[in-house]
């Protein structure tokens, strides 16, 4: 069985400032109120752990139900579109209930690299029809780190994420490095508006009933919930992916690494470091 086949998977739209625009999704959320203006947009599904069913007569879609993690490998869809890697933190939680079968609260108990990668195409009807489109489609890091408290003063406060892409023997920065506590919502405020959000989001626009589709699921003890895509650099936000392309995102402990670190390790395609979360997977 697949490590996180069992877990809900969801993840988060525009948590980190800029991200839409560049990835071309701004105009899609443009009548979605947030509380403010820093807050992210959304959430979305990206598997269903458990027998198919329909909502209504559209959504969930069918490939929402297949497994699409990897800790190696991305398939490209079979259809002739553009994908670009998102790299950002997925974080393993714990779904907490109350008697009524209503999400009380998460708890954050390992994160990670994670690469949310996505089509782009304009005019999706949802964020979800971009995000699964079958078996390797997405990706998360085989190392993954124990969180002693999602809050400040905790281990991740001390971690930064970067990212690349080798092409053709050649390696490309194709996200920013930047420290994790640069996400618009972080810690607290984080998992007090994703509860709030699966327990009030609506069916409009490119959003989804997500509590719905938990409750057909069974209310999952279990969830990897990606927390939103960083920023590229302009390599990345114009560089799409191609077969023989290996992605790397890179989760590291600021205090004993920087960027050039990551980078020589990359070069030396040795990902072997203590307090690095690795994610490396090969396109195909």
């Amino acid at each position: 069985m697949a490590p996180f086949e069992n877990y809900l998977g969801l993840g988060i739209a525009g948590n980190f400032a800029l991200h839409l625009d560049q990835a071309g999704e701004a105009e899609d959320f443009k009548d979605i109120i947030t509380a403010d203006e820093a807050a992210p947009k959304g959430m979305f599904p990206f598997y269903l752990p458990c027998e198919s069913f329909k909502i209504d007569a559209t959504y969930p879609k069918e490939k929402l139900f297949t497994y699409p993690l990897s800790n190696d490998t991305i398939t490209l869809p079979q259809e002739d579109v553009n994908v670009q890697a998102e790299p950002e933190v997925g974080l393993v939680c714990v779904m907490h209930y109350d008697k009524n079968g209503k999400l009380s609260c998460i708890e954050p108990l390992k994160f990670g690299a994670y690469n949310d990668c996505s089509i782009r195409v304009a005019g999706a009807d949802k964020i979800s029809d971009k995000k699964n489109w079958g078996k390797d489609s997405k990706g998360i890091s085989a190392t993954l780190f124990e969180i002693d408290t999602f809050s400040e003063g905790g281990i991740m406060d001390s971690f930064s994420i970067c990212s690349f892409l080798v092409r053709n023997g050649e390696v490309h920065a194709y996200g920013e490095d930047v420290e994790l506590n640069g996400y618009s919502y972080f810690y607290k405020q984080l998992t007090d508006w994703i509860t709030n959000q699966i327990n009030t989001q609506e069916e409009f626009g490119p959003l989804e009933d997500i509590k719905s589709y938990i409750k057909k699921c069974n209310n999952p003890q279990h969830a990897i919930i990606s927390i939103g895509a960083t920023r590229y650099t302009p390599y990345g936000e114009s560089t799409f992916l191609q077969p023989d392309d290996k992605v790397v995102v890179a989760v590291y402990n600021n205090t004993q690494y920087n960027v050039k670190d990551i980078l020589n390790a990359v070069k030396e395609q040795n990902f072997t470091q203590e307090n690095i979360s690795f994610l490396v997977q090969n396109v195909r």
